[in-house]
């Protein structure tokens, strides 16, 4: 009875790998099926196979930039973040327009031209400070590329504003918007996100959020951070989510341009200090998320191994499993590394790690566009 069921899961894990080879949507139950049944090595084969269907020229991507606040003040009251501050709190604080300046242009020597730009759900900050802010950074730095804010930030507007999600990304794009970050998607379940980010918005906001941004063509990208609370069926219902809205975007936008997954971080957290909620991803499992991605996602071009939160030798062994590209060296982050993400890259370890595992390493733009290595980038990036 054993062997018969074996081989019907071997059959069946079969049948599926074979669809997904061709690209075709599988249904939640089918990639849970494949995530609990098949083997890694066959995941992994399948999710390269369909990498090479994107990208076949041996190269893996990166980027420099650098990840700035805007604020630490927020009432999203999220059980896994140690970064925020609540109105009023002695460390609380807005980044000043010289505080701006002077990272944007370290970033500039260090070669870099993108600021990641993020902050909390500050209660008194609306669409004029953002817009007014994007403004004036464009106007100083006219060749910034800002990929600022993120679904839960622009919902957090809309209602401050009393204004739909497109009036808000309107006018953000307007005033120097250039792509949205696919943050705050954590779990797109609401059974989780009332569980661990009650004072955010909820999955239907962010996917509705994004669907607007992909009708302004606004490039973006989207998330998981997973390993917490949410079950197996949530996680594999939020990879369906995000394909159909991509499905839906128009014809001359990219939409999502990158999937990006990674594992709670859980040192400190309310989430464990409270709940003993802690971190159990293991390298097998990320390595899987990795190929499933790939799988259930093939109308997202890129997807991103999590260096930051799974380090150097997992990240490596992803690149084999449909990842193709290892994000940034990020001269500062802030929010992950506070919950306990305790790996770092310089731009020399960064391409040294992708050589090692048999890629070429390509600097690249927000867009995924290749650039070359500036010529002038400061030693100090490398010993960063």
């Amino acid at each position: 009875m054993a062997k018969a069921v074996f081989n019907m899961y071997k059959m069946d894990c079969s049948k599926l790998l074979d669809k997904a080879l061709k690209a075709e949507f599988l249904s939640a139950e089918e990639g849970q099926f494949l995530f609990e049944n098949a083997g890694l090595t066959d995941l992994m084969f399948v999710g390269n196979e369909l990498r090479k269907t994107k990208r076949n020229d041996g190269k893996v991507t990166w980027i420099i930039d650098r990840n700035m606040n805007t604020t630490n003040v927020c009432i999203a009251n999220c059980k896994f973040c140690n970064f925020y501050r609540i109105p009023g709190h002695a460390e609380s604080y807005i980044t000043d327009i010289e505080t701006y300046k002077r990272k944007i242009e370290e970033t500039f020597r260090y070669g870099g031209e993108q600021l990641l730009l993020q902050g909390g759900h500050h209660p008194e900050l609306g669409l004029k400070f953002y817009a007014n802010l994007f403004r004036e950074l464009k106007s100083l730095y006219p060749n910034l590329k800002l990929h600022a804010l993120g679904p839960p930030e622009i919902a957090h507007i809309s209602k401050l504003e009393g204004m739909t999600h497109t009036a808000v990304l309107t006018e953000l794009k307007a005033a120097g918007l250039d792509s949205l970050p696919g943050a705050g998607a954590e779990i797109l379940n609401d059974r989780v996100r009332r569980l661990i980010s009650k004072g955010k918005c909820t999955g239907k906001e962010w996917l509705e959020v994004a669907a607007a941004s992909h009708q302004l063509d606004i490039t973006g990208s989207a998330t998981m951070m997973f390993g917490h609370i949410e079950t197996l069926e949530e996680r594999f219902e939020h990879l369906v989510w995000l394909r159909e809205v991509q499905a839906k975007k128009p014809a001359h936008a990219k939409g999502f341009i990158a999937f990006i997954p990674w594992p709670f971080q859980d040192d400190g957290t309310l989430l464990r200090r409270v709940k003993g909620i802690r971190n159990s991803c293991t390298a097998d499992e990320y390595v899987r998320m990795i190929a499933i991605s790939r799988i259930m996602l093939p109308n997202v071009d890129n997807i991103q191994a999590s260096w930051l939160t799974v380090g150097k030798q997992t990240a490596q062994m992803c690149l084999h499993a449909g990842a193709n590209d290892f994000g940034s060296i990020m001269i500062e982050e802030n929010v992950v590394s506070a919950a306990g993400a305790p790996h770092r890259f310089t731009a020399d370890a960064i391409q040294k790690a992708i050589r090692e595992a048999g890629f070429e390493p390509q600097l690249r733009t927000q867009q995924y566009e290749y650039r070359t290595l500036p010529v002038n980038m400061e030693q100090q990036l490398i010993d960063y």
